[in-house]
């Protein structure tokens, strides 16, 4: 119950300083330079520009509705999460004033801090099941059940919100300014996001393979297979240890070998996509038959 109670305080521990850094990159450097970025914060950006509403109002106005579809598409753990979100954002828009001057004179700067703080801090908050509400749930909903990354999702949906702002300034470098952040702000997600998916491939050669095997199995709790090798200069049978396992999991499995056989051979290897239990989940679309539509059609029209 101890360690339970740990791994939730370190969760929205590290939540809480994504959604500050995200916080950060709005009230000191978006809204003082008068840009409009992407997401619900980019809708209250317009509002605060047009009519001098505060962002936290309309985040939390429209974050009230997406809140009911979170709970329904993502389950009850990530809707808590997604409200804590949602309750700390809008807490710290109001907690953390506004600049009154930017920070950095030159705009295209600034436009480049905001997407790295805004992207890198949403990013963190993904990593432990955490969301800021808005377009950050229909992101997650998307790649839950399709293969696209978080970042093009947040493109797709992010190109309407920016661009209307080009209705309220008529100005096209206004414009550029909010999708260079969205642009920097998508890749800053994936980035985060993939460096954190990154697996790896681990063969270990040891004479005390299976001590190694049982530590790895219990402590990381990782799936070991145990191979039969033999050593062509030696001519010797032996045994060799397949583990497939996070990038960051990687150094704890370095330390037991280190610790059980201080001369193990190991060799170590990026692998693209790991899927199935404990890792990800395939997914694809399914193909669907142009004359099944027609088919469905017609008899729809002839019921009617």
């Amino acid at each position: 119950m101890l360690r339970k109670g740990t791994r939730i305080a370190r969760e929205y521990t590290i939540i809480t300083f994504g959604l500050f850094m995200y916080v950060v990159g709005i009230n000191q450097f978006m809204l003082p330079a008068a840009i409009v970025g992407g997401g619900v914060s980019g809708v209250g950006a317009l509002f605060y520009y047009a009519a001098g509403i505060p962002v936290s109002y309309t985040y939390l106005a429209i974050n009230v509705a997406l809140v009911i579809l979170a709970f329904i598409a993502l389950g009850r753990n990530f809707g808590v999460k997604t409200i804590y979100g949602i309750v700390a954002i809008t807490f710290l828009l109001r907690l953390l004033p506004i600049a009154d001057e930017p920070h950095v004179s030159d705009p295209l700067l600034g436009a480049i801090i905001t997407g790295i703080l805004t992207g890198a801090g949403i990013g963190i908050a993904f990593t432990q099941g955490g969301s800021a509400g808005g377009t950050d749930i229909v992101a997650m909903i998307i790649t839950k059940y399709r293969n696209m990354s978080v970042g093009r999702v947040f493109l797709y949906c992010d190109l309407l919100i920016i661009g209307s702002s080009y209705l309220l300034y008529f100005s096209i470098e206004k414009v550029v300014y909010g999708y260079i952040i969205m642009g920097i702000f998508s890749y800053c997600v994936d980035m985060v996001l993939s460096g954190n998916k990154q697996s790896v491939q681990i063969f270990i050669f040891s004479c005390r393979y299976e001590a190694i095997a049982n530590r790895i199995m219990s402590e990381q709790h990782r799936g070991v297979t145990l191979l039969n090798a033999t050593g062509w200069y030696t001519k010797k049978d032996k045994k060799l240890l397949m583990i497939l396992a996070r990038r960051n999991e990687a150094n704890n499995i370095y330390r037991i070998v280190k610790e059980e056989d201080s001369q193990a051979f190991i060799s170590v290897g990026s692998v693209m996509g790991v899927f199935g239990q404990g890792f990800d989940s395939i997914k694809v679309s399914k193909k669907i038959d142009p004359t099944t539509l027609v088919k469905k059609a017609v008899e729809k029209v002839k019921g009617s």
